[in-house]
């Protein structure tokens, strides 16, 4: 694994194989490359260790959307901005800390149960688990913070990222347990479309992630062999089931977390998304 620095300072989309949401780009011409479809390479096992895979050129940056491209805190803060809010301003920030603890649990329960429902359904019950945990909170205030993460805001360096990728002509998307609606209302409000080829939800095989069937979503939709394909999340689990899967990863460890425990592990770290433009490269 290797730990790296910072390198650098659409609705009208159609659906593809995977039944994920294609966008056009910012001149709105599809940007991206079409290769034989390959199956992809090594699948998640209990029992590590993992063949080596011959890694080929980087294609493809596939970033997971929630807590990576979006701040999922913003709801709770743009909330607690709001006049007469005052006295929530301590709340606040532990509600939001508790709603993607339990957003997340849901998700992955539901995984291990084979009990699946959508992403909006798990972010209702994250945050009524949230709600009566600190107590203090109202249904207007519910209502709101649901109306508020539809339109999360993008993290300061995810813009730049994306336009950097698509400038060196590689495929951009998002894969993320959100449904297409949650994730085509955030990428509008947050300003990526444009730079975006598709937006990827697990609700195309109704299974969270990290199964492998949703990182085969990826290699499906763009026709790429898994090697040719880099994976960015916040998330530490993620990003080291996507190494498992046979992705090239990225951990953009926001939060500076200690490392999972798990059989896999993350090519590389970063503190956030600037590093991924170089990573890119070096593949």
């Amino acid at each position: 694994m290797r730990r790296v620095c910072p390198a650098m300072g659409g609705r009208n989309g159609g659906r593809g194989a995977s039944g994920a949401i294609t966008l056009p780009g910012p001149s709105g011409a599809h940007a991206m490359r079409r290769l034989p479809a390959l199956r992809a390479g090594a699948k998640l096992s209990a029992d590590p260790p993992y063949g080596k895979a011959t890694f080929m050129t980087i294609t493809t940056c596939v970033f997971d959307a929630y807590g990576t491209l979006l701040d999922v805190s913003a709801a709770a803060r743009a909330l607690a901005a709001l006049p007469g809010n005052e006295a929530l301003a301590d709340t606040l920030p532990q509600l939001s800390a508790i709603w993607r603890t339990k957003q997340l649990e849901y998700t992955w329960l539901r995984a291990a149960a084979g009990v699946h429902t959508d992403f909006w359904k798990v972010t209702q019950d994250g945050l009524d688990y949230a709600m009566e945990a600190v107590g203090g909170l109202t249904d207007a205030h519910r209502a709101a913070l649901l109306d508020l993460y539809w339109t999360l805001e993008a993290y300061p360096d995810a813009a730049a990222t994306l336009a950097e990728l698509k400038s060196r002509g590689l495929n951009t998307a998002i894969l993320s347990n959100g449904t297409p609606d949650m994730l085509r209302a955030a990428a509008d409000a947050s300003n990526l479309s444009g730079w975006l080829d598709a937006l990827i939800s697990v609700e195309s095989c109704g299974v969270f992630k990290p199964s492998p069937r949703v990182y085969d979503l990826v290699t499906r939709h763009f026709g790429v062999p898994s090697r040719e394909v880099l994976f960015v999340s916040s998330n530490g689990w993620d990003a080291a089931a996507a190494a498992g899967y046979g992705f090239r990863s990225i951990w953009v460890n926001r939060m500076s977390a200690p490392p999972e425990r798990l059989p896999w592990a993350p090519d590389e770290i970063a503190s956030d998304l600037t590093a991924v433009p170089a990573a890119a490269g070096r593949y």
